[in-house]
């Protein structure tokens, strides 16, 4: 039967060709929808890992785990140097990173913080930054920079180069600080998180550009033994705990603070809930997927039951030497099932020839990381589900084949 079925199609190659292309298409958009969901979700929930609390003003979870992790919005607010220091009083805290906000460079945002940030920030499965060129600023270092992987491949950046960083954020800049230009000290790998889309500066060269720290008031407070803060207010403060269980108390604490109103979020916690919203988008691009593979099988159906009145004369000779109804029946079926498994099958192969090949195109394009790995359960299902909807619908032209009388076949009509 498949070979009848191979060799009937094979005399209508051209029909042929552009069902399986049509199934193709589908499928690659299908299972390229669910690779990118899935993992999507999973980068998502891997861009900040190992950090307990994010403390900052009082705003809503999802808005400072934005505007901190992944550096979308401004924070109206701002967190005094006087409460980060109450922060670092605090029982259980193993370590503590600053984050300054609010400049830009060329669009990109600028994150001042400590050398702290490249010591304790952790993404992904517990993974620490890495350079692939220069070095790390230190404490002494006011004009060191330090940029992500995106910004220094799109901005064409290396090492020694002086950058002249904006006041504002989001790609809205009302000036420059010319005055005091940064030297690139290192540029970091590829994250595949907001990490690789900003640029790090050291908290007292944000203070040396907003005119809140001088070099001589650096060297006096040396002398004296004593600090003067490098900015006056932050935007927030990542925070790493001796001890995980402390996380819930110290949140209600921090919380609680008389001195300022304060925010302590969780980030897992605030991912998730942060997902979750983006959960109507995700649905409705799967629909669009489902919407566009039931578009290639009615294509295959279209074309069975075109050739119908074509292959009229083909029925009743296969009739006249011996073949039953239930042979033409499992004719149009055989021939669905190969229609439906070689434009899967096609359609996955295309899947992981672009996953293979166009993945760092994505990642430094799109800032997608998307694996060539095997293919999930919930993929192989709806590969499976798609060749199972072929053959559902190939029983429609396979029933009107099964009625077609010997006679309607042989009979010529004008």
């Amino acid at each position: 039967m498949i070979r009848l079925a191979l060799a009937s199609l094979m005399n209508r190659k051209a029909t042929a060709w552009l069902t399986i292309i049509a199934i193709a298409v589908s499928t690659l958009l299908l299972l390229g929808v669910e690779r990118v969901r899935v993992q999507t979700q999973e980068n998502f929930a891997n861009t900040i890992s190992g950090t307990d609390l994010i403390v900052g003003p009082r705003t809503g979870s999802t808005q400072l785990l934005l505007s901190s992790v992944f550096h979308i919005g401004a924070m109206t607010n701002a967190i005094s140097w006087d409460s980060y220091e109450y922060l670092q009083r605090l029982p259980g805290i193993a370590w503590h990173i600053p984050l300054a906000l609010g400049d830009s460079y060329a669009g990109y945002p600028v994150v001042a913080t400590t050398p702290a940030y490249f010591t304790h920030f952790r993404y992904a499965n517990q993974q620490p930054l890495q350079l692939t060129h220069g070095a790390w600023f230190d404490e002494q270092d006011h004009i060191g920079a330090v940029v992500g992987a995106e910004v220094a491949q799109r901005m064409q950046l290396k090492v020694g180069e002086l950058l002249t960083i904006s006041h504002g954020a989001g790609g809205i800049s009302f000036s420059d600080h010319d005055a005091h230009a940064f030297v690139i000290r290192g540029i970091l790998a590829a994250t595949a998180t907001p990490t690789d889309q900003a640029i790090y500066i050291p908290l007292a060269g944000l203070g040396l550009v907003h005119g809140e720290y001088t070099a001589s008031e650096h060297a006096e407070d040396d002398h004296a033994h004593h600090h003067e803060p490098p900015v006056y207010s932050l935007s927030a403060v990542l925070i790493g705990l001796t001890n995980k269980p402390l996380a819930l108390r110290l949140q209600r604490q921090i919380n609680n603070y008389t001195g300022e109103p304060l925010t302590a979020i969780m980030p897992g916690l605030a991912l998730t809930e942060l997902w979750r919203t983006l959960n109507l988008f995700e649905k409705a691009l799967f629909a669009v997927s489902i919407l566009v593979v039931a578009t290639g099988l009615l294509g295959m159906l279209t074309s069975l039951l075109a050739s119908l009145r074509e292959r009229r004369r083909e029925m009743a000779v296969l009739r006249a030497i011996g073949a039953g109804p239930l042979t033409i029946f499992g004719l149009l079926v055989s021939e669905a099932v190969i229609l439906a498994s070689v434009g899967v099958g096609l359609g996955i192969g295309l899947l992981f020839f672009i996953l293979h090949f166009g993945s760092t195109f994505l990642l430094e394009h799109t800032g997608m990381l998307l694996r060539a790995t095997a293919l999930t359960s919930s993929e192989l299902t709806l590969a499976v589900a798609i060749v199972i909807a072929a053959i559902s619908l190939s029983l429609i032209p396979a029933w009107r084949a099964y009625r077609n009388a010997l006679a309607d076949g042989l009979t010529i009509r004008l």
